[in-house]
């Protein structure tokens, strides 16, 4: 099939890419100039393994072209995929400025059938809008050109958004019409071929699955970080807690994972949307906006404990940082609970030593140089001068460190640690003084 997907964003490109994969013929266009060159020239602008390599090959192979050209993006094919983004405003709402941007676009050039596909994460009732305004400029145009609008929303993992594009749990669809149902299931073919994966349903029920996913995940997170902290206040480990309640096939172990709290560009940003959404329809959502505020809280817990371990005398200190992206397997910091961390420790006077696999530029772009902010070319590095290492994402590399060396070159052998990575009473043997999330101190014995 020909496909044009609006945008190049994370999952624009994933998804332009992962079609063309499986033999499609797809146009992504933006209005990004810089983009649209460095993707030309071979270069992706952001980290998602596997994804340079595939699109490389379907770029060679001729099935993946990049265009800032809307006549060529429009004229290519009858599907034509939204998938730009839909930052927060002011009140927590999702910005559809740009995704109605795309439809008036599209609707100012078509001229004969097609399917707007709505990919981008929206509010329900996006749809409609999206098409009034189509309608609205061929209207204002004088012609009658037929179209259908359909949600089909994503569901990707970042560090893992190939296969869960490529093999996914469900494909959403939207729609009223049986023939563009007809249409996205021979679309998605090539990935439903175990078992029939496609749940078509109306319009809105699709839109509101996306966000409901994403803020049922939140959910989990926001409620183990809840026991964890009263875990901590009642002298349990949560780790034990959260292996006992995962056994249970009800609950099971995805999500339940206590930290430093969630960040990324989905949870934060879709929760705020559910929670702006339900009180727009009078409705106070107690829930959602619980999950809000103890994730807020959760990420100014390890600041707190670092505060507390040194007496809030931190001013002239340095810290060793492991991890600046929001998860592994990723260079984005968006809502990153290391950005709340970071902060917090500047403003109260001290210095970041900090090391990621992935997310050094991306900390570059955002704080510029400053001399209270070294990167480091390797994990040992940050150690250098250093009162204390603190984890913050849970990189496969910091999973089995050299602890002698550790416990040798900070300047007080202590670890914060925010993804509870490590064994306590190991590290009490090693002559540690480890600090987690809803875990027992243990006294250093060395």
């Amino acid at each position: 099939m020909r496909l044009t997907i609006f945008g190049t964003g994370y999952v624009g490109l994933v998804t332009g890419t992962c079609f063309a994969e499986v033999g499609n013929d797809v146009v992504c266009g933006d209005v990004d100039e810089d983009k649209i060159a460095c993707l030309n020239r071979g270069e992706i602008p952001i980290y998602e393994p596997g994804l340079e390599a595939l699109v490389r090959k379907n770029q060679e192979a001729g099935r993946l072209r990049f265009t800032t050209d809307p006549d060529e993006a429009v004229r290519h094919a009858a599907l034509q995929f939204i998938a730009v983004g839909t930052p927060p405003d002011e009140d927590g709402s999702a910005d559809l400025r740009y995704v109605l941007e795309v439809a008036r676009t599209i609707a100012e050039r078509m001229d004969d059938y097609k399917v707007i596909i709505d990919k981008s994460t929206v509010p329900v009732g996006t749809a409609d809008r999206v098409r009034a305004q189509v309608q609205e400029v061929l209207d204002a145009r004088g012609v009658d050109v037929p179209f259908d609008v359909v949600s089909n929303p994503e569901f990707l993992k970042e560090g893992a958004a190939i296969d869960d594009f490529m093999k996914p749990d469900r494909i959403i669809v939207g729609t009223d019409n049986p023939r563009t149902a007809e249409l996205l299931r021979a679309l998605y073919s090539p990935f439903n071929r175990s078992h029939d994966r496609v749940l078509v349903m109306d319009v809105r029920s699709a839109e509101l699955t996306k966000y409901a996913a994403n803020a049922m995940l939140a959910t989990k997170i926001s409620f183990m970080n809840e026991l964890a902290n009263l875990a901590e206040r009642l002298g349990a480990d949560i780790e034990k807690v959260r292996i006992g309640i995962g056994s249970d096939t009800r609950i099971g172990y995805h999500f339940i994972y206590p930290g430093v709290g969630y960040g990324g560009s989905c949870f934060p940003k879709d929760v705020q949307a559910l929670t702006r959404t339900a009180q727009e329809v009078d409705y106070e959502p107690k829930i959602l906006l619980a999950v809000e505020e103890v994730n807020r809280r959760q990420k100014r817990l390890l600041f707190k404990k670092i505060e507390r371990f040194f007496d809030g005398d931190l001013k002239g200190r340095t810290f060793a940082l492991w991890g600046l992206a929001f998860k592994p397997n990723t260079d984005d910091m968006r809502e990153a609970p290391s950005r709340v961390l970071m902060e917090s420790l500047w403003e109260a006077g001290a210095t970041v030593r900090a090391y990621d696999p992935q997310a050094m530029q991306e900390c570059r772009r955002i704080y510029g140089d400053r001399p209270d902010l070294i990167l480091c070319e390797h994990p040992e590095d940050v150690l250098e001068g250093a009162d204390a290492l603190v984890i913050v994402t849970e990189w496969q590399v910091f999973r089995s460190p050299d602890f002698e060396r550790i416990r040798n070159t900070l300047k007080q052998p202590v670890i914060f640690d925010g993804r509870n990575i490590y064994d306590p009473v190991q590290m009490a043997k090693m002559g540690l003084h480890y600090i987690a999330i809803g875990r027992p101190i243990i006294p250093p014995q060395a």
